[in-house]
C-alpha cells in the first residue's frame, strides 16, 4: 500500500473516502465534498456554514492564522463568519506564555472580524515538536445568498483578486528564511515576503462580500494547498464545467516570483491563501472588479469558464496546454526536501 506524503490527501482518495459519507439528516444541504469549501446546514430562513481547517504552519502567528483561513472558507459560502472553536496541541515543555499568546492572538483575529470565540480545547501532546492548532468556523448566510464553488456556468468570467502565492511566500520566507539567505535572497526581500501575511493579507473575507455586493457571482473558491492550479481544478470538477485560463494574466507577486526562481518552485502550486478565485456572470464582471479596485482590492480577470468538454486549459505566451497538476503543494515538497538533507 501507498505512504502518503506530507500535505493533502491525494484527491483520488479524498474522493474515494468521501463516497462513504451518505448523510441521514435532511438539513444537511451540503455535506463533505472535493473542492466544497464548507458544510451547508439548512436553518429555515438562514444557512448555518460550517468549517474546520487545522494549522500546522506559521507557528508564530498560530492563532491569528487559524481565524482568517478558517473565515475565508466561510466568505467563499457567501457567509459571514461568527462563531469560533480552536482545538490548541502544545508540545511537552510548553512554557505558559506561549499559551497565553496563542489564546491572545485567536481573541484579536476574532474582534478584526467580528467573530466570537465560543469554545473549543487546549492540552498538552506528547509526542509534538511544535504548536498545531485545528479550528471549526460557523457563520450564517441568507438562503438565497449561498454561493460556493460548484456554480460556475460556461460564458461566466473568472476573476482573481490580489495575486498568486501570498500564502506560501510568507511561510517560505518564515520558516526557510536561512535557507533562503543561502540562495541569495536579501533581507529586504525577505522582510516583504513575511509581511504579506497583511498586505495584501490571507483574508478573503472583505474580497468576497465586495464582489458579492456588486454583482452575480455563480462561484467562489479560496486556493489554499495546492495552490492556483489545485483551486482551478476544484472549481472546475465541483462545477462540472472546463476553464481556458490565461497564463500571462495571473498576478504574482515579485516577492513570491524572486524566491521561486531561486528555489526552483512553480508559483501556481504554491499555497495560496489571500487569492480569491471567481466564477461572475460575464456582464458583471466590470462592476464586480470595479468595486473590488474602490475597496483597494486588485482584481483582474484571467480566463472564462466553458463546457465541460473543454478540458482545463492554460495558455501561455509559448502555446496551449492542459493546466498542470500537482500532486502536493510546493510548499511541502521544498521543506520535505530541505528536512531531508539536514
Amino acid at each position: 500500500m501507498q505512504r502518503l506524503q506530507v500535505g493533502k490527501l491525494p484527491m483520488h482518495l479524498l474522493e474515494r473516502l468521501l463516497a462513504k459519507v451518505q448523510p441521514s439528516d435532511p438539513r444537511v444541504l451540503l455535506g463533505p465534498r472535493v473542492g466544497a469549501d464548507a458544510a451547508l446546514l439548512d436553518f429555515g430562513e438562514r444557512v448555518l456554514v460550517a468549517k474546520a481547517d487545522p494549522i500546522t504552519f506559521a507557528t508564530d502567528l498560530i492563532g491569528w492564522y487559524a481565524v482568517q483561513v478558517n473565515a475565508n472558507d466561510l466568505a467563499c459560502m457567501g457567509a459571514s463568519p461568527r462563531w469560533f472553536l480552536a482545538t490548541v496541541l502544545l508540545p511537552e515543555g510548553a512554557s505558559e506564555g506561549l499559551a497565553e499568546g496563542i489564546f491572545d492572538q485567536l481573541l484579536d483575529a476574532c474582534r478584526g472580524l467580528g467573530v466570537t470565540l465560543i469554545g473549543g480545547h487546549t492540552e498538552i501532546t506528547y509526542g509534538l515538536e511544535r504548536p498545531i492548532l485545528a479550528g471549526a468556523m460557523l457563520g450564517e448566510v441568507d438562503k438565497g445568498k449561498v454561493v460556493g464553488s460548484g456554480g460556475a456556468r460556461p460564458g461566466d468570467a473568472l476573476l482573481l483578486t490580489k495575486g498568486i502565492a501570498i500564502e506560501g511566500t510568507a511561510l517560505l520566507a518564515r520558516e526557510a528564511a536561512a535557507h533562503l539567505r543561502g540562495r541569495g535572497i536579501g533581507d529586504d526581500v525577505l522582510a516583504r515576503a513575511r509581511d504579506l501575511l497583511f498586505s495584501p493579507g490571507i483574508s478573503v473575507v472583505r474580497d468576497a462580500a465586495a464582489a458579492c455586493a456588486a454583482g452575480r457571482v455563480h462561484a467562489m473558491h479560496d486556493p489554499t494547498e495546492g495552490g492556483l492550479a489545485t483551486g482551478l481544478l476544484e472549481l472546475a470538477r465541483a462545477s462540472g464545467a472546463g476553464l481556458d485560463v490565461a497564463a500571462d494574466r495571473i498576478p504574482v507577486l515579485p516577492e513570491c516570483q524572486a524566491i521561486c526562481d531561486r528555489l526552483e518552485l512553480e508559483p501556481l502550486g504554491l499555497l495560496g491563501s489571500g487569492a480569491l478565485l471567481m466564477a461572475v456572470e460575464a456582464e458583471d464582471a466590470p462592476r464586480v472588479l470595479a468595486a473590488l479596485g474602490r475597496e483597494g482590492i486588485i482584481a483582474v480577470q484571467i480566463g472564462v469558464v466553458t463546457p465541460a468538454e473543454g478540458g482545463l486549459r492554460l495558455r501561455r505566451a509559448e502555446g496551449e496546454g492542459p493546466l498542470p497538476t500537482f500532486p502536493r503543494d510546493e510548499l511541502a515538497r521544498f521543506l520535505e526536501g530541505i528536512e531531508g538533507k539536514t
